[in-house]
């Protein structure tokens, strides 16, 4: 009498057993993480370098300028860009589009000779 409880790993428990998480809420969870990981991927993200330019030569970005930028390289990445030039308004952008990063920020201020090199691509972000 004295021979622990088992239960068989066929068993099925009660569903309402608040330990117990269903399929259906497994797979609700499931699509929640997968669509906060993908809106998380889509964000744009400024390299320390860029947050340093952007601050030293005081640019700033509305969240309508966000929305355009992140708009631009979905475009450039959907026809394969990997480093890209994105223009928009008198700023630029150095993008690296894989990683949703952008590199460094110029203003026409500071275009000096207007050559960008290792870039694949340029995009005009349009309003």
């Amino acid at each position: 009498m004295n021979d622990p409880i088992r239960r068989s790993t066929n068993q099925l428990l009660p569903h309402n057993d608040p330990g117990i998480k269903t399929q259906k809420s497994s797979q609700q969870n499931g699509f929640v993480e997968t669509l906060n990981q993908k809106t998380q991927e889509q964000a744009i993200r400024f390299s320390n370098h860029a947050q340093k330019r952007i601050q030293s030569r005081e640019i700033q970005l509305s969240d309508d300028g966000l929305a355009r930028l992140a708009q631009a390289v979905e475009k450039v990445e959907k026809r394969g860009g990997k480093e890209s030039l994105v223009l928009m308004d008198d700023l630029a952008f150095i993008v690296n589009v894989k990683q949703r990063l952008v590199v460094t920020a110029i203003d026409s201020n500071e275009r000096s000779e207007g050559v960008f090199t290792q870039i694949d691509s340029v995009v005009l972000a349009d309003k």
